[in-house]
């Protein structure tokens, strides 16, 4: 599998996570988005309308925690890297984003809905703006809707990816509200597994371009 192929992979997978992630968070507390920020901008505009139901205030911690994770993500990973890339920088930021899933199970029982959200956003917001440093505006793992319209409108070899991405967001989201029946953090369980296995890979890939003949260039470029 080439470089540019496997990164589309982990890239799908991060959609598959995202979905999970999002099931619990809208299932579990109140309505609220913790990856798609779409919803959750929709859902601050009915509650200003006056639709009490909406949850204003912990929907409006969801957006800025993901704003702030995303704005953290962009400063470590300062430049979109080159087609093919997977920096150590990005798997960094992705750890980060990992162990903040980590830390909701650990405090699901003690803390507040509200603080709860604010991790959840705060996570995706660092899946999301690592990823968007890659480069591949049709895959941003935290919404769909820019995927589908490309989707829809091309013309492109790239069609199966297109198609692949709503179908992973899908199947998390599905994975995460089945397991819900059981234990709200369950739901999480995908997010986790897969986010896990997309680091040990990214991790995997570093050292093996480092490992390559003439391979410092290629490991500037991987850590960079």
């Amino acid at each position: 599998m080439t470089h540019s192929r496997l990164r589309v992979v982990l890239l799908i997978a991060l959609t598959f996570a995202t979905g999970s992630v999002d099931a619990v968070s809208y299932l579990t507390l109140d309505r609220v988005f913790t990856a798609n920020m779409t919803g959750n901008v929709a859902l601050l505009g009915f509650a200003a309308a006056g639709h009490g139901e909406v949850p204003l205030l912990r929907t409006g911690i969801a957006l800025a925690a993901f704003v702030v994770g995303a704005v953290t993500a962009g400063r470590v990973v300062r430049e979109t890297v080159p087609p093919g890339a997977w920096p150590a920088r990005v798997v960094a930021v992705l750890t980060a984003s990992t162990l903040t899933l980590v830390l909701v199970t650990a405090l699901w029982a003690v803390a507040t809905r509200d603080v709860l959200a604010g991790l959840l956003g705060f996570a995706m917001g660092l899946q999301g703006g690592a990823v968007r440093r890659l480069g591949v505006a049709d895959l941003p793992t935290t919404v769909i809707t820019s995927t589908l319209t490309a989707l829809a409108i091309a013309e492109s070899p790239r069609r199966r990816r297109r198609t692949a991405a709503p179908v992973a967001l899908l199947l998390g989201a599905f994975g995460g509200a089945l397991l819900i029946h059981w234990h709200p953090l369950l739901g999480l369980l995908p997010a986790l597994l897969t986010q896990v296995a997309v680091l040990v890979v990214a991790a995997a890939w570093g050292k093996t371009v480092a490992a390559r003949p003439g391979g410092g260039g290629g490991s500037a470029s991987w850590c960079r």
